[in-house]
């Protein structure tokens, strides 16, 4: 509170011992305590009045909601939530995004932004083309095993020659 040393304590005490006398020195450090403690009380009822009048007016409510708000933590996961949200991700589909910039005039876009649209466009197409054939070659592959497969178990197996005749 009031940042005295041990130092600054003892020169009071010199200074008050000159003062006041040793005779009358015990009560005065006795009135000096009891007045710090009627003060100390006071500030504590103070401070107790002040927060039920605040948790009576919905100031702890309020605040919590901003620290809620302005919570750097929780605005992280938020964004990264929404960065990772694939619900309407379609890799291989039309993308609506992409259609909007094909579809919009280059010299809206600017040259540069045409020129990009069409790279991506293109990337695209090249992306869809070789998903598609990867799967009609998976698909072929899986075929021909299963066929494989199917005419193993319908061949009848052929008794061994018998090599003893007689």
């Amino acid at each position: 509170m009031l940042d005295l040393g041990w130092s600054e304590l003892l020169v009071i005490g010199v200074v008050a011992l000159i003062v006041v006398g040793p005779k009358d020195l015990p009560v005065m450090f006795r009135t000096l305590g009891k007045f710090t403690a009627r003060l100390r009380a006071m500030a504590r009822d103070f401070t107790r009045a002040m927060e039920d009048a605040a948790d009576q007016a919905g100031v702890k409510d309020v605040a919590k909601d901003l620290r809620n708000v302005t919570n750097p933590k929780a605005m992280g996961v938020d964004a990264l939530k929404k960065a990772t949200n694939f619900d309407d991700f379609d890799p291989f589909g039309e993308d609506d995004e992409v259609a909007d910039e094909a579809s919009a005039t280059p010299a809206a876009r600017g040259p540069q932004t045409a020129k990009m649209t069409e790279e991506r466009a293109e990337a695209a197409r090249k992306i869809r083309e070789s998903a598609a054939a990867r799967a009609t070659a998976r698909m072929e592959a899986e075929a021909a095993a299963k066929a494989a497969a199917s005419e193993e178990t319908a061949a009848p197996a052929e008794p061994p020659a018998d090599t003893n005749k007689a």
